[in-house]
């Protein structure tokens, strides 16, 4: 599970999360080497029964928490409590994304964490925040993508507010959140004491649309939808497909002249500058359609690439699936599972040249129990037997409530 190898090797992890912000950050930890360790409820965590499904696995369940090891405690009982206490002492960083106040109820808030070890980074995610007017809320992916405005800048004039087809703001906060992790191991290292971290989905989307919330701020711009300020830039139809051709820079004109047969547009002041062809998209738009309609994809991409002009593939989930581009650069690997086989996971986004990225497998519920409780924290065989016996931990092999 973890390797010398990785950036952060030596550094152990704790993860409370659930669902995704929190253990993606974790899992973004245990990519580059750190040690995690998933404390789930007995059973395992809500999201190992989570469709889609790979053989009986959760495809949801295996991108967040693939490369940690678990620990499945029942963390309403005081010997449970007792033995995170003691991983507190000896681990680096404790993630958790309950409601704010929970994790003050469950007696593990940033005063008690500082006081069993004033090194640790304790790492706070939620919808809204530790503080501010909606702290209270709950809330998921979709609350950071409608508050900031992103639904409703998303699409064209006319239709629904829309929302991403994937989490964007889960996966934001996520890298918020272990930027920041990074960030406070290296002040750590220089003042010898820890902090926490506070990082909320509605932050994220707001960083998302900072640039139309500085507009209309300084300057009562509101962005009408589907507005573009230079041509071409946007998805364009061919004959199996569509293509995205970005080429809004001054530079780009001439050779976007070239690739739609327009030489004498160069000179036309009707596309003289980037706001004139924004006046005019709908020309430009017109000719980039009907230079498509006759190519393929594949066709289109090869002959705008030939003009230097940025055009690439605006793919299916099985099109993606299938470029070789993911599977080459690493980004998407297949690892060992325990139901599937094997399953394909995120991988390497960063390409360290002397630290690679640890990819690894996911855990069974509670599998690293008599690991972690005896081997890191020193529990007795005898002691652990009795916890499982008093229903403190648990394990399971089966998963027959799977609909896979």
């Amino acid at each position: 599970m973890t390797s010398s190898t990785g950036p952060l090797h030596g550094i152990r992890v704790i993860d409370l999360g659930r669902h995704q912000a929190g253990p993606r950050c974790a899992q973004v930890l245990a990519r580059m080497g750190a040690e995690v360790i998933k404390i789930e409820r007995l059973g395992g965590e809500e999201t190992r029964y989570h469709g889609p499904w790979v053989r009986k696995q959760s495809a949801y369940w295996v991108q967040y928490n693939s490369g940690k090891k678990s620990v499945s405690m029942d963390m309403r009982k005081d010997a449970a409590k007792e033995a995170l206490r003691k991983l507190v002492k000896v681990s680096d960083v404790l993630v958790q994304n309950f409601r704010p106040g929970t994790i003050d109820e469950m007696g593990f808030g940033y005063d008690v964490l500082k006081a069993l070890n004033p090194r640790i980074i304790m790492v706070n995610i939620s919808a809204y925040g530790q503080f501010g007017p909606y702290r209270e809320q709950i809330g998921y992916d979709p609350i950071g993508q409608t508050m900031s405005g992103i639904a409703m800048v998303t699409g064209e004039e006319g239709m629904p507010p829309i929302r991403a087809g994937v989490p964007i703001i889960d996966r934001t906060t996520a890298l918020h959140s272990a930027i920041g992790t990074l960030g406070a191991l290296f002040e750590r290292s220089v003042s010898g004491v820890g902090q926490s971290l506070d990082m909320c989905l509605a932050d994220s989307g707001y960083s998302l649309t900072e640039i139309p919330i500085t507009a209309y701020h300084g300057a009562g711009t509101e962005p009408k939808r589907g507005q573009r300020d230079a041509a071409p830039s946007g998805m364009y139809p061919c004959k199996d497909g569509w293509i995205l051709v970005s080429a809004g820079d001054q530079h780009h004109w001439p050779r976007v002249c070239a690739a739609i047969d327009k030489p004498e547009w160069k000179e036309d002041p009707r596309f003289s500058t980037r706001r004139e062809r924004g006046k005019h998209v709908d020309v430009v738009n017109a000719a980039m359609r009907e230079r498509l309609s006759s190519m393929t994809m594949k066709d289109a991409i090869a002959h705008f690439t030939k003009h230097d002009v940025v055009a690439a593939p605006v793919n299916t989930i099985a099109q993606a699936a299938k470029d070789s581009h993911p599977w080459e650069r690493r980004t998407m690997v297949e690892v060992p599972d325990f139901l599937a086989g094997t399953i394909a996971v995120s991988g390497d986004y960063w390409h360290f040249s002397r630290t690679p990225t640890v990819v690894g497998s996911t855990p069974k519920v509670g599998e690293h129990n008599e690991e972690v409780l005896g081997g890191l924290l020193g529990y007795s065989k005898e002691a652990i037997a009795q916890l499982y016996a008093d229903g403190v931990i648990g394990n399971t092999d089966h998963y027959d409530t799977l609909s896979g």
